[in-house]
């Protein structure tokens, strides 16, 4: 799958958006070893601690039908600048992305920049020793 592919699919989720109170809408799509595109948008809640993001909506969705090694994932938001994921996004990737899965970080307009995870999160906490 082509990388604009992913970043389209991601804009499709992003239009799912719950985000009454930031505004703030992200759209994620992750693709699977196996071909298979979970997305994801994020979910706020007012209490903004139960609030989930698009890159764990799509990872979770993923996980919970069994997939578990990934390909590349790409993110994208209202911004007029790319988008990253946040800290505790980039934690649960490390969980489950190696080193040089690509990222793809979006503009509102579906431009994007591709960077391998090890450049998002070069020091993650993954192993307990």
């Amino acid at each position: 799958m082509e990388y604009s592919e992913l970043v389209e699919k991601a804009k499709e989720a992003r239009n799912f958006s719950y985000s009454p109170y930031s505004k703030f809408r992200v759209g994620a799509a992750l693709l699977t070893k196996t071909g298979k595109v979970y997305t994801g948008c994020n979910i706020e809640n007012i209490a903004f601690g139960p609030t989930v993001c698009a890159e764990r909506t799509a990872i979770f969705k993923a996980i919970s039908e069994g997939e578990k090694e990934f390909e590349a994932i790409a993110i994208i938001s209202d911004l007029k600048t790319y988008v990253y994921p946040c800290g505790v996004c980039r934690q649960v990737m490390s969980e489950f992305f190696k080193a040089d899965t690509p990222v793809v970080c979006a503009t509102d307009k579906g431009e994007f920049t591709v960077i391998k995870f090890s450049d998002v999160m070069p020091y993650c906490f993954n192993e307990i020793s």
